[in-house]
């Protein structure tokens, strides 16, 4: 079974960055669509982010798109998520998730680490 373990979260005044790692272990890391998404108090989960086993396809939701990086370094097993010029409304608790390249669904997940932007 495969573990996500999310680290990085933390407190940010809007303007500023942060990045979020997510380790992996359990499975065949490079081989794996991995991706982000976030979820705020009241909402719905959304997707963030996703990268490709190579790293060679990626893909951004709008909100985000321009200001976060996603990222892989597969010889440590970990996908990234620079976050840069953060807003309040990215305000939310961000996951981590995996899916092989041909499952439409994502089928394991991190615990979530917190990021908070303060305004």
């Amino acid at each position: 079974q495969v573990q996500l373990v999310e680290s990085g979260g933390g407190l940010v005044q809007a303007g500023g960055s942060l990045r979020l790692s997510c380790a992996a272990s359990g499975g065949t890391f490079s081989s794996s669509i991995m991706g982000w998404f976030r979820q705020a108090p009241g909402q719905e989960r959304e997707f963030v982010a996703s990268i490709s086993g190579s790293g060679g396809r990626i893909r951004y939701a709008d909100s985000v798109k321009g200001r976060f990086t996603i990222s892989r370094d597969n010889a440590k097993n970990t996908v990234y998520l620079q976050m840069n010029s953060l807003k309040s409304e990215d305000t939310a608790v961000y996951s981590c998730a995996s899916r092989g390249l041909w499952s439409s669904e994502w089928h394991y997940w991190g615990q979530g680490t917190q990021v908070s932007v303060s305004s």
